[in-house]
């Protein structure tokens, strides 16, 4: 029996305020939404292959399931949007050679309008161990945390990136 493989993956979340939601993905996602109604907002990307959308329901609003992320190819594309978020004062973490969910790599983390955490990495290898501060729980708003970073976007605009050799895939 042949399994159908999904063509893109779906994701619905709560939001406390819609105008403040569509200024930052349009900005994090570099586009305009597909679908703007009261309440309602759905963005559809094709790479990573993603139908996101927004319900507004601020009583619906909580910080109970970790984060959500990128992958990007390479590094140098990391250090270019890492570089915007820096130079736009979005930047709320950056993590350089860390061993976080049993992979070596490089990331930084941006929030949201209502706190939803985005990671946006590059995978260099498997790791046989995380960095003992995650395991310990000791880094505040560590890897795979579910506590709060400040509220900053992050600007994914338009952005020109070099090409470089990738390796492997990874993820948290």
């Amino acid at each position: 029996m042949k399994t159908a493989t999904f063509p893109r993956m779906h994701v619905s979340l709560y939001i406390s305020d819609l105008t403040k939601t569509v200024s930052f993905y349009n900005l994090f996602f570099g586009k305009a939404p597909e679908k703007i109604r009261k309440g309602y907002v759905k963005y559809i990307l094709d790479e990573p292959s993603l139908i996101i959308s927004f319900i507004e329901a601020p009583e619906k609003v909580k910080q109970n399931f970790g984060h959500l992320g990128f992958q990007v190819e390479t590094i140098g594309e990391l250090n270019t949007r890492m570089i915007l978020a820096q130079n736009a004062g979005f930047l709320t973490r950056e993590e350089i050679g860390t061993n976080c969910c049993f992979a070596k790599q490089d990331k930084f983390w941006v929030n949201d309008p209502d706190n939803v955490q985005w990671e946006v990495y590059y995978f260099h290898e498997d790791a046989e161990f995380n960095d003992p501060h995650y395991e310990k729980g000791t880094v505040p708003a560590a890897c795979c945390d579910t506590k709060s970073f400040e509220n900053k976007s992050l600007i994914f605009k338009n952005l020109v990136v070099a090409p470089e050799s990738t390796t492997g895939s990874g993820c948290c």
